[in-house]
């Protein structure tokens, strides 16, 4: 069985729009279990779920605990072999889901599987990379990333280099929708919860290649991704100073390189 986990900030249009999507995409004979976890939990979020989807598990919480403890939590939860994590501003194709459950579990050696994400107008967007350095935080935030030894350095990262027409073993995916097994998630552990709400996704990976898992980026899945860097505004290092989500992924950004060393 696979357990789909939602983490839910302050959204039901949102979240009503995913779970019909689900409803939609998946057969009626798949078994899964829709697992919602409510960040700063309201009403109106509880109201579409208990009235619309009777079938959907939601757990919400009060305050703002973050996009990696409502994973955890989630994950706590859970009763699948597999758990798909799915932020709802995505919406995948139909047999998507069906088909990385598969692959996933005709192929044990893979701990984390991430399909191809797509803008709404059919384009490609970036979903899997390279483990970044602090140079490469400073690149994407700062003017210093138009400069062509930058650019060089970015596309690297991004593996502008590979061929994502097939499937691919990557260091990291972004971090919803990734599968993960149960299996894995046994031997590893959790997310690491000093990870606010960045980077875990990358700290994850990281541990699970350490432990003998591999994670492979899978573009035969795909998913429409309404995408929006919230740690990213418009006025480079100022934003750490104007925008609490620039500071929590610079905080996060910093104990991420504090465990990993930052000569990497």
């Amino acid at each position: 069985m696979l357990s789909i986990i939602i983490v839910n900030f302050k959204n039901p249009a949102l979240l009503r729009l995913s779970l019909k999507s689900l409803n939609h995409v998946l057969k009626d004979d798949f078994k899964k279990e829709i697992i919602v976890i409510d960040v700063n939990s309201g009403p109106g979020t509880r109201n579409v779920v208990t009235e619309e989807f009777p079938d959907v598990k939601i757990f919400p919480f009060k305050e703002n605990i973050g996009f990696t403890r409502g994973v955890n939590e989630g994950i706590k939860r859970s009763s699948g072999d597999f758990i798909l994590l799915l932020n709802a501003d995505l919406i995948p194709l139909p047999g998507s889901i069906e088909d990385m459950y598969d692959f996933m579990r005709t192929h044990p050696e893979i701990g984390i599987i991430g399909p191809k994400l797509l803008n709404f107008d059919g384009s490609h967007q970036d979903s899997c990379f390279r483990f970044p350095t602090p140079l490469t935080l400073i690149y994407r935030r700062t003017f210093l990333g138009r400069l062509p030894f930058a650019r060089k350095h970015l596309d690297r990262f991004l593996m502008r280099d590979a061929d994502r027409t097939k499937a691919l073993e990557v260091d990291w995916l972004f971090g919803s929708p990734i599968m993960i097994s149960q299996a894995g998630i046994e031997k590893i552990g959790l997310m690491d919860e000093r990870f606010f709400l960045y980077l875990s996704d990358i700290d994850w990976p990281k541990r699970f290649w350490e432990n003998g898992f591999k994670v492979v980026y899978y573009p035969s899945a795909k998913m429409y991704h309404y995408h929006l860097r919230h740690s990213k505004g418009r006025y480079g290092l100022l934003d750490f100073i104007l925008r609490k989500e620039s500071r929590w992924h610079f905080l996060d950004a910093l104990k991420y390189f504090k465990k990993y060393g930052f000569s990497k």
